[in-house]
């Protein structure tokens, strides 16, 4: 932890939150409905606020924090569940000096007592603490003395989606912040997420008791991010291909289910020249901290995790998200997904999907100890997230809409810009049915993909022969269609519920819904196999598998590249003094237009965005510097 500042720099801080945004943060004008809910929280009135990664939710709950501690009322207490956003965030409060701390696992004992006088005294602006912390008894007492005093000023819960239990990442730790309204009514509570749909959102209302909060819904879309979703045809080399024909160099993370696939695949990505680092939660915790440092602070770092990172995480410069097994649900790849391009700049979100995810992911539903409508929520929410996997429409116009969110096609996904081909599959789709009821028919047994797709296309296997199924009137009626197409189908019928996977050998049966396909009463219309689509965006080296520094913003060229790399070059020596990563001191954007403006004066240099008073006072001559050698 870093020295307190003075009492005559809390008391320099401004008081109005326009103010605060420009001479503390740096910047000129809020965004969006930042405005809005900041006037609302910052005149102590309870608030809801739904905004997508990236569209500035720290700013919502910090200038509040630091216009009311101005106003005389004491500290703001942010709710946060991961250590590491704690020590960015406040990492990043103190470069702009505003007083901040955190209280979590990795003090001591003498900083923990250090950081508590402080709270205590009411000169603290900020402090961060995990839920398991804020309402246990010795810290509920600290806070009722503060109370007391009136130095309590406003209660942040950030990733507030983490109270429901219909959401993607609920966390028992949290059903215990309703306590903070009971015992503290007068003061105002500012609740956040990324990512809710309408059941999550009324699950968070009733539990932290914000039926009085006013609920600011900021648009769901990153026009930033292009969505893309492949077929899985050995989806590492796939995702070699991406990762080198588009974002060799790039920071990314690559997603999967299982610890010991995140291994391998970094491991092998490695060993095909990608630098690459696994997290997962079996990991000592040691080798996680290092690796999420290491991540943070370098460039051009892929991250193979599985769910257990990210959340948090606020370096700006990812430039890919990748996964190579499905998500659980939307709102799950919207939160992951959105961990690309916090800074606005161009990212991409790339998935590739098979058959074996679909089914993996409804046993893992049906086999979990939930209740059943636990389990049918569970369900609806897989089923929309495999009806986007499966469109033929845009991307995001499903995924804006699944938030409740109207839209027209973007322009910017891979069906839109690569509209897929589609066919009448509805015969097909006859022809599948058909065999695997043949199938419980014959012999009152139920088969798998292969042995299915074997029988539809007339294959004479050793299976085949020894249960007969030659003499089926199924057999060889699909010998039209390659295996590859085949699966196609399967995986469609799967998506759609008409066709389900049982069992430890995912051996399949009929629903309900097959009924009517059956008898020709439903249509289909599927989505040809295909190979992965290739965008033919070049490698930003002119080739594949170059290997270069970070990428700079495309508009930067001859001088100004070479002032942004120089800025890049300091920036770097100043984190490694500081020991923060790299984007608070000064994110790339801040830079690109410091390199493109080239100021010449202090006060030049002050216009730029992301210069607040604090650096332009700590960094300001060091820029101009490196500017102007």
């Amino acid at each position: 932890m870093s020295a307190l500042p003075a009492a005559d720099a809390l008391e320099a801080l401004p008081t109005q939150p326009l103010t605060i945004l420009q001479e503390v943060f740096g910047y000129t004008a809020f965004r969006g409905q930042q405005q809005a809910i900041v006037d609302h929280v910052t005149a102590g009135h309870d608030a809801l606020v739904l905004m997508p990664t990236g569209g500035g939710k720290s700013l919502c709950y910090q200038i509040p924090a630091i216009a009311r501690h101005r106003a005389g009322k004491g500290v703001t207490v942010v709710v946060s569940p991961l250590i590491a956003l704690m020590h960015d965030q406040v990492g990043a409060l103190e470069e702009v000096g505003v007083h901040a701390a955190f209280l979590n696992s990795t003090l001591s004992l003498e900083d923990t007592q250090r950081i508590e006088r402080e709270m205590m005294a009411g000169r603290m602006v900020m402090l961060y603490a995990a839920p398991e912390r804020v309402t246990n008894l010795r810290f509920q007492a600290q806070l009722a003395s503060l109370h007391e005093r009136g130095l309590l000023s406003l209660f942040a819960i950030d990733e507030a989606h983490c109270v429901s239990q219909w959401g993607h990442d609920f966390r028992e730790d949290y059903l215990q912040l309703n306590l903070l309204h009971e015992r503290f009514p007068d003061v105002p509570r500012l609740a956040l997420t990324a990512t809710a749909d309408d059941q999550t959102r009324a699950d968070m209302i009733e539990r932290l008791q914000l039926q009085d909060a006013r609920v600011f819904i900021s648009s769901f879309d990153r026009p930033n991010i292009r969505y893309a979703l492949v077929e899985k045809d050995e989806p590492r080399k796939q995702l070699l291909r991406f990762i080198q024909d588009e974002h060799d160099g790039d920071a990314g993370i690559v997603y999967c289910q299982s610890r010991k696939k995140v291994e391998e695949t970094a491991a092998w990505l490695n060993e095909q020249g990608i630098s690459a680092l696994p997290y997962h939660a079996g990991l000592d915790a040691a080798v996680r901290k290092k690796h999420q440092d290491r991540f943070l602070r370098e460039d051009g770092l892929v991250m193979v995790a599985t769910i257990a990172f990210g959340m948090g995480i606020d370096k700006p410069d990812v430039r890919f998200v990748a996964h190579l097994d499905l998500p659980k649900n939307i709102e799950a790849y919207y939160q992951e997904t959105g961990r690309a391009g916090r800074d606005g700049a161009s990212a991409d979100a790339w998935l590739t999907y098979g058959l074996a995810d679909v089914v993996n992911q409804r046993r893992m539903i049906d086999e979990s100890p939930a209740n059943d409508d636990f389990k049918r929520v569970q369900r609806g929410k897989l089923d929309a997230l495999l009806a986007m996997a499966e469109a033929h429409d845009c991307r995001r116009v499903r995924l804006l809409a699944y938030f409740g969110e109207p839209s027209e096609p973007c322009g910017n996904c891979d069906n839109c810009l690569n509209p897929p081909a589609t066919w009448d599959g509805t015969e097909a789709a006859r022809k599948m049915l058909s065999c695997i009821y043949r199938f419980w028919q014959h012999g009152q047994q139920r088969f798998g993909a292969g042995h299915l797709i074997d029988v539809l296309r007339g294959k004479q296997t050793d299976k085949v022969q020894q249960y007969g199924h030659q003499s089926l009137s199924t057999f060889g009626v699909g010998a039209e269609l390659s295996e590859n197409q085949w699966r196609a189908v399967l995986r469609q019928l799967v998506a759609l519920g008409h066709v389900v996977a049982e069992g430890e050998y995912n051996t399949l049966a009929l629903t309900d819904s097959a009924r009517a396909v059956l008898k020709g009463e439903v249509n289909l219309t599927l989505r040809e196999a295909a190979e992965t689509p290739r965008r033919g965006r070049a490698s930003k080296t002119g080739k594949p598998g170059a290997g270069k520094a970070a990428s700079a913003p495309a508009d930067l060229t001859g001088d100004a590249l070479a002032r942004f790399a120089e800025l890049r070059t300091w920036r770097a020596g100043v984190a490694r003094e500081h020991n923060l990563p790299a984007y608070i001191v000064f994110n790339d954007a801040t830079l690109a237009d410091m390199a493109r403006i080239a100021p010449q004066s202090l006060g030049e240099l002050a216009g730029i965005s992301g210069v607040g008073a604090k650096k332009l006072q700590a960094y300001g001559d060091q820029i101009l510097a490196v500017l102007n050698p």
